[in-house]
Formats: structure tokens, C-alpha cells, sequence
């Protein structure tokens, strides 16, 4: 069994705790499910947000879908002129059988655009 990232991003419509937790619970469940995985494959996930996100913590998502015996840490996007406003991106540590060019990052919506060159 292989130690591998998963990548993953959304772009939210607004800054409110219940639409935070929805779109990144979406995420999370599309990385799982697009490869193969389970909440017990996950051995660690990264959450970072843009400066003008501050209604939760994107963690609190996962927290939500029962991911409770994964460490997870939140911290906030480095604020660039010019960067899309409102993400929240996704970096999982997982244990998988996946080769590298196996695994599907996922991007949703408009944060598709951040990384057309391995967005699934």
C-alpha cells in the first residue's frame, strides 16, 4: 500500500457556515469516491482557505461526514493580488493502491480553472 495526495479545491458562492460545510462535504466525498476510497484511508488532510473566508472552519465539514479519527489542520491561502476569491483547497494524505497518474484531484466548479492541468 502506496502513501499518496490527493489534491482538491472549490470555490464557495459565499462566506456562510452552512454553505462552507456543504460544498467542502462535497468535495471531500467526490475525492473519496472518485478514488476508491474510504474515510480510513486518510491518514491526514490539509485544509487551506482564502483571507475572505471566515464564517468556519473547512475541517468542520469533514468533522460533519464522520471523519473523526483523522488529524486535520486549517490554515489560511497566502492572499495574492489577483487570486480567485472564496476557496477552500484540499490537500489528503491516503493510503491507496493507486499509482500516482491513478489518483483523481478534484476540482469543482470555478476552482476547476486553478489547476486545468490535473483537475478531474
Amino acid at each position: 500500500m502506496a502513501v499518496r495526495a490527493v489534491r482538491g479545491a472549490v470555490q464557495l458562492e459565499r462566506d456562510d457556515a452552512e454553505h462552507m460545510q456543504e460544498q467542502v462535504g462535497e468535495l471531500l466525498t467526490a475525492i473519496l469516491e472518485r478514488n476508491g476510497l474510504l474515510a480510513d484511508d486518510l491518514i491526514s488532510v490539509w485544509f487551506t482557505a482564502t483571507p475572505d473566508l471566515h464564517s468556519d472552519f473547512p475541517a468542520a465539514a469533514a468533522r460533519a461526514l464522520g471523519i473523526t479519527d483523522v488529524p486535520l489542520i486549517c490554515a489560511q491561502e497566502l492572499d495574492v493580488d489577483g487570486a480567485m476569491e472564496r476557496v477552500v483547497r484540499v490537500l489528503a494524505h491516503v493510503e491507496t493502491e493507486l499509482s500516482k497518474t491513478g489518483i483523481a484531484h478534484v476540482y469543482l466548479g470555478a476552482a476547476g480553472a486553478l489547476r486545468k492541468d490535473i483537475a478531474q
